[in-house]
């Protein structure tokens, strides 16, 4: 396919595409890459204005003016709220002399989620091949440091690799489900002595006198919404984070969303002391935010990763994705995988720097990853 053939545009709002263009490219499996998603950042104010994120998504058109690929993209003017850390990359680079920042990102803002980037319906890898291109135009054409595209999936890593992106690798721990009937039936695939801990977890959180309540589209009222944004900046507060989304945003996933939400709220002596914000996907159960107003021992485990192993098993899906870090998630059934992410750096001699680095890094994930499979819960002979 002929890349002239292609126009590319950069537009500097989500709502430059109407749902209906940009949801056909995106496809329904992944909440995150959703126009109500990302709409939800803008309009909400979680990105734009001071926030150091500036939209500037990607629409690829064809010769007939169809639109065929778009791109979630921003100007970068930090690193923060992007969990892939290159930090100590903008440090280097400033210490040299250049301007790090504003670099191009392709991402979810404050979403360490693996899902699709370079959007289309398309099978032709071209379309995906041009987009690539047409950041790195857009790097040239603006004189920026570099172009980054974030827990893009495998497939596509591998596709820019060959097109000459530097891939970086990372760790998460996720939760598969291999066809458990309940809970116990996951539980029997672990060794006994984490079986015994988890129930032993469990139990304490019935013991303390609280309840859990799992919520999901008209069941999830404006009350609860109010609760969980307090308990979300009460857990920013205690960890000296920043409160990256506003009540805003909270407030309009609820309205447009709320059927892709599973918000677990906790209940103690009648009142609602803490929650866990989940997304549904098409296969996937993704964890995103957790706060809590009243400190109870083993809480977080309930609320966080039971609640949503539970809840994955219940409708049939396929994994529990449950966000950043976290070896202890490794003893309730979570196992590490590997996430990608690609970058392009325009200067030559920074880029072999990078290069080196990230060899040196791979290394380093690899060795981890074969630890940490030794500490696995699982029973030697069971699925997982």
């Amino acid at each position: 396919m002929d890349s002239d053939a292609f126009t590319l545009r950069v537009h500097k709002t989500i709502s430059s595409f109407t749902p209906g263009d940009w949801n056909r490219l995106a496809g329904p499996d992944n909440p995150f890459i959703q126009h109500d998603f990302l709409c939800a950042l803008e309009d909400g104010g979680a990105v734009g204005g001071d926030s150091g994120w500036d939209s500037a998504h990607i629409g690829l058109s064809d010769a007939s003016g169809k639109l065929v690929g778009v791109m979630p993209h921003y100007l970068k003017h930090h690193s923060y709220g992007e969990y892939i850390f290159d930090h100590s990359w903008a440090n280097a680079y400033a210490q040299a002399g250049g301007a790090y920042y504003p670099k191009s990102l392709s991402a979810v803002p404050f979403t360490p989620a693996t899902g699709p980037r370079l959007l289309t319906d398309s099978d032709d890898p071209a379309v995906k091949a041009t987009m690539a291109r047409g950041l790195v135009s857009l790097v040239d054409q603006h004189q920026l440091s570099s172009a980054h595209i974030n827990f893009l999936p495998a497939d596509d890593a591998r596709l820019l690799a060959d097109a000459g992106w530097l891939i970086r690798s990372g760790t998460q721990f996720h939760w598969h489900n291999h066809g458990y009937e309940d809970f116990d039936g996951f539980l029997q695939n672990l060794s006994s002595r984490k079986r015994k801990n988890i129930r032993k977890e469990r139990a304490s959180i019935a013991d303390a006198g609280v309840k859990m309540l799992a919520l999901s589209g008209d069941d999830i009222k404006p009350h609860h919404i109010d609760h969980f944004y307090a308990f979300y900046l009460s857990t920013i507060d205690r960890k000296w984070g920043g409160a990256y989304l506003t009540r805003r945003f909270f407030d309009i996933v609820h309205a447009t969303m709320a059927e892709k939400i599973l918000l677990v709220m906790a209940i103690y002596d009648g009142d609602l002391i803490g929650g866990a914000l989940n997304f549904i996907g098409t296969d996937t159960l993704y964890g995103r935010n957790w706060g809590a107003s009243r400190h109870i021992q083993n809480l977080h485990f309930e609320a966080c990763y039971y609640q949503a192993i539970e809840f994955a098993i219940t409708h049939k899906l396929r994994c529990v994705e449950a966000g950043a870090q976290g070896f202890h998630k490794v003893q309730r059934g979570y196992l590490p995988v590997t996430t990608y992410s690609a970058h392009w750096i325009a200067h030559d001699g920074f880029r072999h720097a990078v290069e080196r680095f990230l060899r040196a890094e791979a290394r380093g994930v690899s060795d981890e990853q074969n630890q940490i499979a030794l500490a696995s819960p699982f029973r030697k002979n069971a699925t997982n």
